[in-house]
């Protein structure tokens, strides 16, 4: 895709759409920050009016669109415009294991790190980037693609200030049933790809990034759901062993959810962009980068949200079970998943497997959201302990082999909305899911029992950038991110027409090294 299409197709509200700070408690006032929240901070300025919230100020905060903030003086503009925070950045690189989850954040949620919740604030941004660059307009030619090319996907979203670098997109197709509602489809005769959708991407953090963080850091994000959630009730509770998939698992009782494997080990030789799988992507884009960094301190973070979350748990322990985080010094790359909003993944092996081959996984959840109960809404890791207690041997071996007998992996941190002073009292499920939400709740988290406060001032307005769950008083219209024009453009002969994207991203087979031989 051409960079002035990015330029022309959505408009500068949704590009600040990420940005938010970490204070100084010298400061009086904040606004939310274009850059990354532990790299700078803005000192902020009462604005002198607003009107109406209808695109972004500088400082990412939404803004009338006829109406700037005024500054006090331009010496003070030039002095306290961007104060970099370097006791965060030198307590990051000192304490990056610890955050990445060395001791199972352990006495760090309750009362809440605040350091870990900058991290998890960070990451999830990475997984909301997914959905922003998502088209999912069924009308669109490109539906089911990025809107950017990888070059200009953090530029394009406002996000350079994160200082990483997309390396790699991910795309997936699947045949198995009940995940119609998740893949994207045109309504075009002629489209991009017949059978496959963008499912994310992989990143890797810049010199200077690698420097704040203590370690070279290789993300991988993965898109979840979109807006509705009829994939949850279409989702068969059908455990699947792994080792069929070409997942290898020296034990043969490891299983995961039938579709969850589908999406991220199906490839149809017939598409472009499904000729290779999911896992052969990630495969080989952490086989190249662990090699060119391996005289590094490295990590590997996983992050996704609903079933990216998912994806994000399956791939992470495919990492880790595959060997790819092993360096040739036989050093081990820490392996991390950051999930939101997550389904359970697999049976209780599938967890035990987990946590010997050392994948730290931290799910953040909303109490309110129905995502995580599923699937295994009668079997699962709370039954497991009932059945324990009370049940005789041989039917605690029955119930492990039923085939919708599931397990949560890893430590939980478990938000609650109605917390929140900003947010509605709704049982909108939609709601209950998003992940600005769950990213909001974040921020005004300190602890079980604790006064909600937002820690970073992070802008509550992006709680409706895609929902209704804000309260009237604040203003903030519903739904407010959406394209300029629906991607529509004038041509030469002053028709609109959707403009062609010259190109979709970097998917040569071949310059990865994809040949379809991964184990």
């Amino acid at each position: 895709m051409a960079t002035s299409l990015a330029n022309t197709t959505v408009p500068f509200i949704a590009r600040q759409s990420h940005r938010h700070i970490y204070n100084k408690p010298r400061l009086k006032y904040s606004f939310s920050a274009r850059n990354s929240q532990y790299r700078s901070l803005i000192t902020g300025r009462k604005p002198t009016s607003c009107k109406v919230l209808t695109k972004t100020n500088t400082n990412g905060y939404l803004a009338p669109a006829n109406k700037v903030f005024e500054l006090k003086n331009e010496e003070e503009k030039e002095e306290d415009d961007i104060i970099i925070e370097e006791e965060h950045k030198e307590h990051l690189a000192n304490r990056w294991s610890e955050i990445h989850g060395g001791d199972d954040w352990e006495g760090m949620l309750d009362p809440m790190d605040s350091l870990l919740r900058s991290e998890l604030i960070r990451y999830g941004e990475f997984a909301q980037a997914c959905y922003d660059a998502f088209d999912h307009d069924s009308y669109s030619k490109y539906c089911g693609s990025c809107l950017y090319t990888p070059r200009n996907f953090f530029k394009s979203l406002g996000m350079t200030g994160f200082g990483y670098s997309v390396t790699r997109y991910l795309y997936a197709t699947t045949h198995a049933p009940g995940l119609s509602n998740f893949f994207k489809k045109s309504k075009w005769g002629k489209v991009w790809s017949e059978n496959s959708n963008w499912m994310g991407y992989v990143a890797v953090s810049n010199d200077e990034t690698s420097k704040h963080l203590g370690r070279r850091d290789i993300t991988i994000a993965w898109r979840g759901t979109v807006t509705k959630l009829e994939w949850v009730a279409d989702l068969k509770d059908i455990l699947r062993p792994i080792q069929p998939y070409n997942i290898p698992s020296p034990d043969p009782t490891v299983k995961v959810q039938a579709g969850f494997l589908g999406v991220y080990t199906d490839k149809d030789e017939n598409c472009p962009y499904g000729q290779y799988s999911a896992r052969e992507q990630i495969v080989t884009e952490i086989q190249r980068l662990t090699k060119m960094y391996s005289n590094e301190n490295l990590s590997i973070t996983v992050t996704g949200h609903s079933m990216g979350a998912a994806l994000a748990i399956l791939s992470a322990y495919d990492i880790a079970e595959t060997g790819l985080n092993l360096l040739d010094d036989g050093r081990a790359i820490p392996v991390c998943v950051y999930s939101f909003s997550g389904p359970r993944v697999g049976n209780s092996r599938f967890k035990e497997r987990l946590e010997v081959v050392g994948v730290k996984v931290l799910r953040v959840v909303n109490v309110h959201d129905v995502v995580p109960m599923a699937p295994g809404f009668l079997v699962n890791e709370h039954s497991a302990l009932l059945i324990r207690k009370y049940m005789p041997l041989f039917i605690r071996k029955l119930i492990e082999w039923l085939p919708w007998s599931y397990s949560h992996v890893g430590e939980e941190l478990a938000l609650d909305h109605k917390h929140s002073p900003f947010l509605n009292d709704t049982w909108d499920p939609t709601d209950s899911h998003n992940l600005e939400v769950h990213l909001h709740l974040l921020d005004g988290y300190h602890g079980k029992n604790k006064t909600f406060e937002l820690a970073s001032k992070r802008d509550h307005a992006l709680v409706n950038k895609a929902s209704n769950f804000l309260k009237e008083e604040h203003l903030v219209p519903p739904n407010w991110r959406q394209d300029a024009n629906k991607g529509m453009a004038r041509n030469k002969e002053g028709r609109w027409i959707q403009p062609d994207r010259l190109k979709l991203g970097d998917h040569h087979h071949k310059k990865h090294g994809l040949n379809g031989d991964h184990h």
